[in-house]
């Protein structure tokens, strides 16, 4: 089992009448996914200047953004860093076992410093 999170910027270009945004997809940042079993994959975008933890944390202390799971329910920053941090073997992995690490390629830029790794390109 596995969920995607999403930071949600405030929009500038949202209709006051309709609430129609030509820019909704631009104002909508991937986070990272979440799987069973594993360390959790930490989107970075270096276009956007996302590329540790540390700059996901300032991102989600701007002014006016929400983090959301994949099903739109709302995540407080504290859980989303929880999330993050604290796979153990009772949380997130089979009983007894660590997360799994994900191999260093094109995808994965790196490990983190904790249970989550650095993750580039798509997710599904």
């Amino acid at each position: 089992m596995s969920t995607n999170y999403y930071l949600h910027k405030p929009s500038s270009t949202q209709c006051n009448h309709c609430g129609h945004d030509p820019e909704s997809e631009n104002n909508i940042i991937h986070i990272g996914k979440s799987s069973y079993g594993w360390c959790f994959a930490l989107h970075v975008n270096p276009a956007l200047g996302i590329n540790t933890l540390e700059d996901w944390k300032a991102k989600w202390i701007e002014a006016g953004v929400q983090i959301t799971n994949e099903y739109g329910h709302p995540v407080t920053t504290q859980d989303m860093l929880s999330i993050i941090t604290e796979r153990d073997a009772g949380r997130f992995c089979q009983k007894g076992l660590e997360p799994e690490r994900h191999k260093l390629d094109q995808y994965c830029l790196g490990n983190g410093e904790g249970s989550w790794d650095y993750m580039i390109g798509e997710f599904s």
